[in-house]
């Protein structure tokens, strides 16, 4: 996924997939309205002497729908290669755009044709309708293959990226004071979860459907709290309870020491985040850990995983918690990128 991604341009590709669908939507709202005045079963290609071949309404719109997604993605999806030349993405985003709205305008027509109609045999393709929307298709398609930017653009992102490279050429030991890493309880324990929610939930679900979602809501919410990312750098230790909300910030300068070791949850008051006897816990299992020590005499121990995952924490967070000591610590690591 991350190689297709370098190889397209995002932005291009957010045009390609989502403009021919929000047109389909709107033309089959917009069939919708007309609904009441159109005849069943709708004409589907005309001679001189009116209807020749005939669909239902729902056939019609489901594949004039299909058909305008269709031409939209097979011309405007050549734009989104990034090692294409630049002028063939412009004419491609151009064409795209236009065939979109050329193939939209042409089935608009045929309904508008045969509204206030009894009999479809009767209608003929409304030409005023297909010349305004072709004339309209014509000159944004030549507008949009003139203002599409098909150059690499310098974003942010970037920006973020050549901090980043810049604060480790300057720093070499920057990366080696960073540590990223999800930790969760044993498979076992989500099985269990499962197994004692979605039964119960099924059986109550069949008196009272909204109490069986709600304990089904209230299993996957207690499921989540078993998940944590920790993160460890030179600004110190931050756990984010499900990967999401925070539950400890450590700074790097209020680190006594760190030390890896295997605990028993229980003892520091369960599973989950807990806060016992002095001592804040994130623990998802028992097993392997790391205890920190704090300058005010408090103590945070959170659950690293694997041995050789806790001790590699355990080390990060003790030589930034010396650094930190030193005068190096957070504003060193001012160019790290939050992850």
């Amino acid at each position: 996924m991350g190689k297709f991604m370098e190889s397209v341009d995002s932005k291009a590709l957010r045009f390609a997939v989502g403009f021919p669908v929000v047109v389909a939507a709107a033309f089959v709202v917009c069939a919708f309205l007309l609904r009441p005045d159109l005849p069943e079963p709708l004409a589907v290609r005309w001679t001189d002497d009116g209807g020749a071949s005939f669909a239902p309404f729902s056939a019609y719109i489901a594949g004039g729908a299909l058909m305008i997604i269709a031409a939209g993605w097979l011309v405007l999806f050549q734009a989104v290669p990034i090692n294409r030349p630049v002028l063939m993405r412009r004419i491609m985003m151009g064409a795209g755009l236009f065939l979109t709205l050329f193939v939209t305008s042409t089935l608009a027509a045929g309904l508008v044709g045969q509204t206030g109609l009894v009999d479809a045999r009767e209608s003929r393709v409304d030409m005023t309708v297909l010349a305004l929307g072709s004339g309209a298709a014509v000159s944004l398609g030549v507008i949009m293959a003139f203002v599409f930017k098909a150059d690499q653009q310098w974003s942010p992102d970037d920006d973020r990226a050549l901090q980043l490279a810049i604060a480790r050429e300057a720093d070499p030991d920057l990366a080696a004071d960073n540590i990223r890493l999800w930790v969760h309880a044993r498979s076992s324990v989500f099985i269990m979860i499962a197994v004692a929610s979605l039964f119960p939930s099924a059986l109550i679900a069949v008196a009272v459907p909204w109490l069986g979602a709600l304990l089904v809501l209230v299993a996957v919410v207690g499921a989540a709290f078993l998940f944590a990312r920790i993160k460890a750098d030179r600004r110190g230790l931050k756990v984010l309870l499900a990967g999401i909300v925070p539950v400890m910030n450590v700074p790097a300068g209020a680190i006594s020491v760190a030390t890896a070791a295997d605990v028993k949850a229980a003892d520091y008051g369960g599973w989950g985040y807990r806060h016992h006897d002095g001592t804040a816990a994130m623990l998802v299992s028992s097993g392997p850990a790391v205890v920190v020590s704090k300058t005010d005499g408090q103590r945070v121990a959170v659950s690293g995983g694997s041995p050789a995952s806790a001790a590699r924490l355990a080390e990060v967070l003790t030589r930034v918690a010396a650094r930190a000591r030193r005068g190096g610590g957070p504003s060193s690591a001012a160019g790290q990128p939050e992850s």
